[in-house]
């Protein structure tokens, strides 16, 4: 199954720091990364930074879509004011499609604020018990997901341990 999660991490480097150790599990095929963005939010920045990791891939492309629509929404349309709010909403729409409400988007723009950063992936085939050995001590706090309660809470033991 393709899961999306968000992360928050208390400092504008976190994020970046929690991408390397996924890029390396990812060579080490502890999991299968079809897409991830890093954001950071840097004290007394008026909006964040986005990097995107880009690759030709035609599956990743449309992951990188659907990342660059959460993020767009978030963090970017909103300052341009309420000529936006249609926008915003038809993009809202879209990810609601593949299991993200409206209140997951509310509440990871309510969380990624100046000071703090976030990493959201999209991601398929986890060893879940390996990976998180790798995150551990890094502080990133799952704030959003598509995953069902059964699967969110086995992550969330995977990645508390």
């Amino acid at each position: 199954m393709t899961t999306f999660t968000a992360w928050k991490f208390g400092t504008p480097e976190g994020a970046e720091t929690a991408a390397t150790t996924l890029k390396q599990a990812w060579s080490e095929k502890l999991v299968k990364v079809e897409d991830y963005a890093v954001v950071e939010w840097a004290l007394g920045a008026d909006q964040p930074k986005v990097k995107y990791e880009t690759r030709d891939d035609w599956r990743a492309a449309g992951w990188g879509a659907l990342i660059g629509t959460i993020l767009g929404s978030l963090f970017f349309l909103p300052m341009v004011g309420a000529a936006a709010g249609a926008a915003i909403n038809v993009l809202r729409k879209k990810v609601e499609g593949i299991g993200i409400t409206s209140d997951q988007l509310d509440e990871i723009g309510k969380e990624v604020v100046p000071g703090t950063s976030a990493l959201f992936v999209v991601s398929s085939d986890s060893d879940l018990d390996r990976l998180a050995e790798r995150f551990r001590g890094q502080s990133g706090r799952l704030i959003s997901t598509n995953l069902v309660e059964g699967e969110l809470e086995d992550i969330k033991q995977a990645f508390e341990r």
